[in-house]
């Protein structure tokens, strides 16, 4: 493959940070104490993730589901897909949610969508258990790793937060918005910002036509 976009969910495919709205809702005492933690980088996300999502009843599991379901997507979002199946560019969503909030959410994109990555619960237990085929280093998915697991000439993140940062530092080109961008400038890795998908999708097209380096 020449090209292949590798998409973070939470907060670029939604308008909203889906998973962080959704630990506030279903475990806010755990959230409150352990998001802040996150973002300082003295935790973890693979320590984080898995204190908050284990925290959470699994009678709740059905009530997540529902929760993120009714999440607005980013403006252009249809559109960008349609873009990228002309073009045919593989999209691959990599997301350090739940795999179920993220494919219920997607469900009306899924045949224009290559592969879902994100963490498996398990909900058979008194608590959520999280099960993840991707953990690795201090992440619970580990973005870059999967990655790698494709072959393309190009590579094109997009993402938005701290959980798409070595996703984007390995990828060709980023995407970024707020506070991803913050990251990326502490290591002078140059990205293009973005509001929504169409501007995306103008600057892939921009380059695919005009045959430039898009950089």
């Amino acid at each position: 493959m020449k090209r292949i976009v590798f998409c973070d969910f939470d907060g670029t495919i939604t308008v909203a940070e889906t998973f962080v709205a959704m630990v506030n809702r279903f475990t806010p005492a755990v959230a409150a104490l352990v998001l802040p933690e996150i973002y300082a980088k003295r935790l973890t996300l693979r320590q984080g993730v898995r204190q908050m999502l284990e925290s959470i009843p699994s009678t709740s599991y059905p009530n997540i589901i529902e929760f993120t379901r009714s999440q607005p997507i980013r403006a252009g979002f249809g559109e960008f897909l349609d873009f990228l199946k002309r073009q045919q560019i593989p999209i691959v969503i990599i997301s350090g949610g739940l795999h179920g909030m993220v494919a219920s959410t997607l469900a009306p994109y899924a045949d224009k969508i290559a592969a879902i990555h994100a963490i498996d619960i398990d909900s058979s237990g008194t608590y959520l258990q999280a099960n993840s085929r991707y953990e690795g280093g201090t992440e619970m998915v580990a973005k870059a790793q999967i990655m790698a697991g494709y072959s393309a000439d190009e590579t094109i993140a997009i993402g938005d937060s701290i959980t798409d940062w070595n996703l984007a530092l390995a990828a060709d080109y980023v995407f970024a918005r707020l506070p991803l961008t913050e990251y990326l400038d502490a290591q002078n890795k140059p990205y293009f910002t973005w509001n929504d998908f169409n501007d995306i999708r103008d600057r892939i097209a921009g380059e695919l036509i005009n045959n430039k380096n898009m950089l």
